[in-house]
Order: structure tokens, then C-alpha cells, then sequence
């Protein structure tokens, strides 16, 4: 659909021209193409369908299904074996803590013993009634780089499965996209201890581990093989994206025909999704409803007939040596045109529009090509006044006309003092301040801009020298607690680039004064989307959240501040950064007072301010007397510590 798109663009943009573009094409590619085709069928049609039909494929065909069945037998037989083993010992090394005492010697002892045997388990956890219990293997979170704390995480959010493998079931799940790793996670109902009046408790038990060696034994040779669980989740596949990417095929039509069949394991052939035709088998295993399938592209299968079919083509090399020439000169005349055109419309794809274009002849390729770079100028001037981002989503079609709700945070900030500052540069640059103000504030909002976008945030609109952005909205980090948390870091990053810059001002230059800004975030449900006319059209969010956000900036100055967050924000990001509580505010509209939090740094950061008088130090902000600042002079949308 884009491409269409981006053909009727040049269609139209250029159709006036197209007349007289036409008349100076010497010699069409059309024509080239009729000539070489010509010769190469009047000569080789013959020999083709001779060696065609001496192609045998049936022996082939036998034998290479019967080498994919047996690699998926193998497969299966493997994972089957992994998934016993991890549960026998899990319950085995359960047992011992469960009856000797999870503080015992023999039980520390018993767990680094299977943690040591078990290099690939990264955690154990189970319950058994109200007791909750989680073994993590140290050496394996730190040789992976993962933070040990996300396994607690985990646990946390797959409660629920947790109760249903102490219900009786088993569930495998893939955990990669969590850890951002290849990992499994198996469930499973186990008898390990604890007297109940109808005999002895099942428990849940879970085990989260590594399938590296499923992976080096799926991914063996020509025959790919992948594991699927009961919802169609790929859990194991050579290629790793798609495990980490938590890839689902319960769609696709060979899941479908697996799921369908009765059989336990059979073998089919079928065409993928691309168009590519596979021979496919599939072993049903008894854990938790997991399928392993595994397929071999058909065409390789006959690549050593292809050979054959390659060296008989060698005898027609006298007939064809002056067609081979042909084309190769031919080919070079529109292939590497046509590939440096493929890579511009890739990089154009990509939002970047400074394309180095030298169009060469004056075919359709020449005239394509220059169309192309006239192409590449207006889009690059477009981009500089539209979030490049965002147009370039839209042109992909990955955003859609409307609003939509998203959990987002939203942040507003300003310079503090701003009126005077522009009053200082009119009266000393005169009719230059305009200009003046403009490169100063340019140079500001370069380093704001940088730290939204190094942060997966979108800017959405400059307002005089306040700057509106959001994350969560065009795309996520993954959750509203990631987005709340890319938000702060941005701030704290704009209050360390902007301290950079103004160490770097001359003290007392008119022409480029030091900047203080204010942060205001909220985090909310808003509505985002393009909102707009039919001529004119914007990527913003609207809603409650925007306008409290908005409000909360504003909050900054009163209070001797520069990065001020509310309590939904601050409940997403309290475990992550060093804030303290503000006095709380009523604000017009909300019915109880709003919490605020000022933030003072990340948690763990070595270097930096540890309170808010130390930012205010930092900062050179002097400390307000809040008891006696009027927070309603200007406008009363708010009140400190219940008094108006």
C-alpha cells in the first residue's frame, strides 16, 4: 500500500514533465527486455524441457521426509527428556528443602549442589499453601547480565499460573521476552510435602531455565525444528528474534493443521505464509500440550538435483554463450540502478531523506532515479517541520487516522523567566533579537529534543519555549512503568545536558544566558492520536493527565524545583529513583489534593545530588519559604496544604 502510495505521489508530482521525459528515452527497457527474453527462449526452450523431463524427484522426496521425521523424532525425544529431567530434579531438590527447612545447611547445600549440576536452570520457586519459596541461581543471572531482581518479577506476574500447575496442570511459557533472553518457563503440580485432611498438598512449581541445548539440537542441519506450547507461543526456534520477540503461530496454517489433527505425530507438506513450500512434521508431547515441529524447505531438498540439472545445462553453453553476454551487459544496465534505487527507497522507508542520487542515462531508470532525488529534497524539507518519527510511521500505514487510549506519561517543561529574558534581548540586540532568540533558544531545545528521542519518547509540539513530548503513545518500551521510567531519565538527563551547556556560556553574555527550566509529569490514559483538519493534521494527546501534567510545571518555580512528578507517576518509578514528597495540591477539577514528588536523582547513581537541597545547590535555585509563597497570585487553579 505504500508503494502505491509513493507512486501516485511521483505520478502526480511529475506528470506534467512525463511528455517530454519520454521523448528523450533512446532505448526503452522494455525493448531491452523483449530482445534478451527472445534470444534466450528461441535457443535454450528445447534443451530446458528435455532436462526437465528426465528429473526424477520421487526417491528424493521419500527420503527426505523420512530424515525430517526422524531429525522431529529426535526433536521431540529431546525436549521430552528435558523437560522430565528438570522436573525430577526440581522436585527432588524441592523435597529436601521442604523437609529438612529451607534455612537448614542440608538445604543451601542441596540447592548449590543442583544449581551447579543444573547450569542452565536460572530459578526454582513454588508454593505450597501460604508458603512461598524462590531459588535463584546467582552465576547464571550475572554470566547472562540479567538483573537477578526480575526473577522475583516474574513470579510475581505469573501468579496465576502458578495456582493452576498447583491445580493439577502443566503450562509452558516462554519467559524471553522478560528477561530479554532465551528462556523457558515450565509449571508443573508436584507432591513435595505439607499434611492435608485429604492427604498430601499439591504444590505449583516453576522452573525458569536456559534451552540452549534444545536450541543447538533443533537448529541442527537443514531440518529446522522449533517448540510450540499449548497457545501456539514459540518457545524454541533457531532463530532466536523470534523467541525473544515472543512470537506467536497459533495462526499460521500448519499450527492450525496440528492442532487439528488426531494423530499424534504425522508429516505433511505445506506452503508458508511467504509462499515457500516445506515438508513439516510434528510430535505432540505429553508436557503441557507442547508440539514440535520441523520442517525443511522443499526447494533445498532438490538443490542436488539442481546440480545435476546445472551440469547438463553446461552442454548448451556454445548456444548460449552469446545470449549469456547479452544479458550480463544488459543486466548491468538496470540492476545496479535499480539496486541503488531499492537501498534509497529502504533508507527513505527508514525516515532518513539525505540521499546522495546520480542519475545516469536517459532511459526510465535515469528519469526514476532523478525523480527520486527531487523526492528525497522535498521530504527532507518536510521532515524539519512535522516529528519525523511520527510522518514516517504514518507513511508506513503502522498509524492510523483517529484516537486511540494509551497508557502514557506526559511532560511539560519550561524556561523559568523566560519574558524577561526576551525583554533583555530586545533591548540590547534590538531589530536583531528576533534572530538572536531564536539561535539561543535552537541550541536549547537541540539538547531537550536529544534526550526525548535517546529515550523512546515522541516530542509533540513547541510551545514558545515550552516543550511538550510523551511516551507510550506512537510506540512503548513495553509497559506504562517502562514508559514513566524513560520519562524521568530524560529529564534528568535534559538537567544534566542543559548544566553542561550553561557551564559553557560566558557569565553575563546577553546574547546567551543560562536557562532554567521546569519538568512537569503525569502518568494517565489519554487519547492519542492525529487530530487535526483534513488539510492539516497533528500526532498529540489529549485528556485529564495532559492538562495536570501541564499544571504540575507549573508548580516548579513556587516550590524551588526543576523536576516535579505525580503520585501515579511516582508510583510506577518510586523503586527506581530518589524523589521527596512535596505539600499537596488541590487542583481545579480534582476532588482530593494531589500528591507531588520532586525528583533528586536515579537510585544507585555514585555521582550527583542526593536531596532536593543539593539539586537546588547545584542548580542555583534558592530555597522557597512555602508557608509564604503565594501559589495563587497568578491564576487560583490550586492550593498548598489544604489553605487557598
Amino acid at each position: 500500500m505504500n508503494s502505491l502510495r509513493l507512486a501516485r505521489f511521483i505520478t502526480i508530482r511529475y506528470t506534467p514533465n512525463m511528455n517530454e521525459s519520454l521523448q528523450r528515452v533512446r532505448f526503452s527497457i522494455g525493448a531491452k527486455l523483449i530482445l534478451i527474453i527472445s534470444i534466450i527462449v528461441l535457443i535454450s526452450l528445447g534443451s530446458i524441457t528435455a532436462l526437465v523431463s528426465w528429473l526424477v524427484r520421487a526417491d528424493l522426496q521419500i527420503a527426505a521426509e523420512e530424515k525430517n521425521f526422524e531429525a522431529n523424532r529426535r526433536s521431540a525425544m529431546e525436549a521430552e527428556s528435558t523437560f522430565r529431567n528438570i522436573r525430577a530434579h526440581s522436585e527432588a531438590l524441592i523435597r529436601i528443602i521442604t523437609f529438612s527447612g529451607k534455612e537448614s545447611a542440608l538445604a543451601r547445600e542441596s540447592a548449590e549442589f543442583f544449581f551447579a549440576q543444573n547450569p542452565q536452570v536460572a530459578a526454582v520457586f513454588f508454593s505450597a499453601g501460604q508458603t512461598e519459596e524462590l531459588l535463584t541461581n546467582r552465576r547464571f543471572f550475572e554470566s547472562q547480565g540479567i538483573d537477578i531482581s526480575l526473577a522475583q518479577v516474574y513470579r510475581d506476574n505469573e501468579r496465576t499460573v502458578l495456582r493452576r500447575a498447583a491445580a493439577g496442570e502443566t503450562v509452558l511459557l516462554n519467559a524471553a521476552p522478560h528477561f530479554t533472553v532465551s528462556m523457558l518457563a515450565v509449571f508443573f503440580p508436584a507432591q513435595i510435602g505439607g499434611i492435608t485432611a485429604g492427604g498430601v498438598a499439591t504444590s505449583g512449581v516453576a522452573v525458569l531455565f536456559s534451552p540452549n541445548d534444545l536450541n543447538d539440537t533443533f537448529g541442527f542441519g537443514t531440518n529446522q525444528s522449533w517448540l510450540l506450547n499449548d497457545a501456539g507461543d514459540v518457545l524454541v526456534h533457531a532463530d532466536s528474534e523470534l523467541v525473544l520477540a515472543g512470537v506467536n503461530m497459533e495462526e499460521r496454517s500448519f499450527t492450525r493443521y496440528v492442532r487439528n489433527s488426531p494423530a499424534r505425530n504425522a508429516q505433511s507438506m505445506y506452503t508458508d505464509e511467504a509462499g515457500t513450500r516445506y515438508f513439516g512434521a510434528f510430535t505432540k508431547l505429553n508436557t503441557g500440550g507442547a508440539t514440535v515441529i520441523t520442517g525443511i524447505e522443499y526447494d533445498k531438498v532438490f538443490e542436488g538435483l539442481a546440480a545435476t540439472t546445472r551440469r547438463n545445462i553446461y552442454l548448451t553453453v556454445v548456444v548460449l554463450a552469446v545470449s549469456v553476454l547479452l544479458i550480463w551487459f544488459y543486466a548491468k544496465t538496470i540492476s545496479v540502478p535499480l539496486k541503488g534505487l531499492a537501498a534509497a527507497a529502504r533508507t527513505i522507508e527508514g525516515g532518513s531523506f539525505d540521499l546522495e542520487l546520480k542519475p545516469k542515462g536517459s532511459d526510465e531508470i535515469g528519469i526514476l532515479t532523478a525523480s527520486f532525488k527531487h523526492m528525497c529534497t522535498a521530504l527532507g524539507i518536510f521532515g524539519k517541520f512535522t516529528n519525523r518519527d511520527i510522518a514516517v510511521r504514518a507513511m508506513r500505514g503502522e498509524i492510523k487516522p483517529g484516537g486511540l487510549p494509551k497508557h502514557a506519561t506526559v511532560f511539560f517543561s519550561d524556561i523559568r523567566s523566560f519574558t524577561e529574558l526576551s525583554e533583555t534581548f530586545t533591548k540590547t540586540f534590538g531589530d536583531d533579537a528576533s534572530d538572536r532568540i531564536v539561535h539561543w533558544l535552537n541550541e536549547y531545545f537541540t539538547c531537550m529534543v536529544e534526550c526525548v528521542e535517546k529515550t523512546n519518547g515522541v516530542v509533540d509540539k513547541f510551545i514558545g519555549d515550552a516543550v511538550m513530548a510523551h511516551w507510550g503513545t506512537a510506540y512503548t518500551a513495553g509497559s506504562p512503568q517502562k514508559d514513566a521510567y524513560n520519562c524521568i531519565a530524560s529529564a534528568l538527563m535534559m538537567r544534566k545536558a542543559l548544566h553542561e551547556l550553561n557551564k559553557k556560556r560566558k557569565p553575563n553574555d546577553p546574547g546567551s544566558p543560562p536557562i532554567r527550566i521546569g519538568c512537569g509529569i503525569n502518568t494517565g490514559v489519554v487519547t492519542a492520536g492525529q487530530i487535526g483538519s483534513d488539510l492539516r493534521m497533528e500526532y498529540t494527546a489529549i485528556g485529564d493527565p495532559v492538562n495536570l501534567a501541564s499544571r504540575i510545571e507549573a508548580l516548579n518555580k513556587p516550590l524551588g524545583t526543576d523536576i516535579l512528578i505525580s503520585e501515579d507517576t511516582w508510583n510506577m518509578v518510586k523503586d527506581h529513583f530518589i524523589t521527596e514528597e512535596m505539600p499537596s495540591v488541590s487542583v481545579k477539577g480534582k476532588e482530593k489534593p494531589v500528591r507531588i514528588f520532586a525528583v533528586v536523582a536515579a537510585k544507585g547513581a555514585e555521582k550527583g545530588p542526593q536531596t532536593i537541597a543539593e539539586v537546588r545547590t547545584l542548580l542555583g535555585i534558592n530555597a522557597p519559604d512555602i508557608s509564604g509563597v503565594d501559589l495563587n497570585s497568578d491564576e487560583v487553579k490550586y492550593k498548598i496544604g489544604g489553605k487557598e
